[in-house]
């Protein structure tokens, strides 16, 4: 339904208007396609880019990058880093198979399937990384950080997606599996981001992504860096020798984002 009412289905030459349009067999039918769409092994590979587009023009960088993509799945995310100029991208999922045919026989791609996230560092992936992205299910960040900073380089950034349905407890979830409640967001973000701090990452931003998760939670990214930030990665709120407010940064993308 959705592709007709997108005016993509042609019935014969002719665009079709109606989901319940009858034809007769052997009719021809297309399905145009939209080069945005196509572009990407996944629907999640524009919650990267919402990130990327929020944190670039404040000093984040892909290009010439060694990157972990950590929970890579079907590769939405590795494939949003090739896109802007990555080096090579470590995908690491616990799963086996996921990764899209293209993205696995890519050589700037290194494939670690049935990989558990916390069991890594630099060594069992090949090296340190300057750029960490992460997709994360049924496991709060705060336990996977140790593994993702035992990944890194010196000033290395890394954009973890927060999800807080997975971070409040299962007692603060509400109906659904959907946290609704801005303030229990807020609280689960920060508490990535203290966690964060406490293995040496300063938080440079954070945004909501543009698009929701399963069930319509709202999830959010933050931008960390291992070690203090240079003079030019000004966060996308502040300007240029403010300290950061973590706590501002936060609610300003709770608010700004989705409700």
């Amino acid at each position: 339904m959705e592709l007709i009412a997108a005016g993509r289905v042609l019935i014969s030459g002719t665009v079709a208007t109606k989901p319940a349009t009858a034809i007769e067999a052997g009719t021809p039918l297309l399905v145009t396609e939209v080069a945005e769409e196509v572009s990407w092994a996944s629907r999640g590979a524009h919650k990267l880019i919402g990130a990327l587009e929020a944190f670039m023009p404040h000093g984040l960088a892909v290009e010439g990058r060694r990157c972990l993509d950590a929970g890579a799945s079907t590769g939405g995310f590795t494939d949003v880093l090739l896109h802007n100029g990555a080096r090579e991208v470590v995908a690491v999922d616990v799963g086996y198979g996921q990764l899209v045919w293209k993205l696995q026989t890519d050589d700037r791609v290194h494939v670690h399937d049935r990989t558990n996230v916390r069991s890594i560092d630099a060594e069992t992936i090949g090296g340190p990384v300057d750029l960490v992205v992460s997709d994360l299910s049924f496991i709060s960040l705060k336990l996977v950080l140790p593994a993702l900073v035992a990944c890194v380089n010196e000033g290395a950034d890394l954009v973890p997606m927060v999800k807080p349905q997975f971070e409040v407890g299962k007692d603060r979830v509400g109906a659904g599996g959907v946290v609704r409640d801005p303030e229990l967001r807020v609280g689960a973000v920060l508490e990535v981001a203290e966690a964060a701090a406490a293995l040496g990452l300063q938080t440079l931003g954070a945004v909501a992504s543009p698009l929701p998760g399963p069930s319509g939670n709202v999830e959010y990214f933050l931008w960390l860096r291992k070690g203090d930030p240079t003079p030019d990665a000004d966060s996308p709120e502040g300007e240029g020798g403010e300290i950061r407010d973590v706590e501002a940064l936060v609610r300003r993308a709770v608010e700004e984002g989705p409700q």
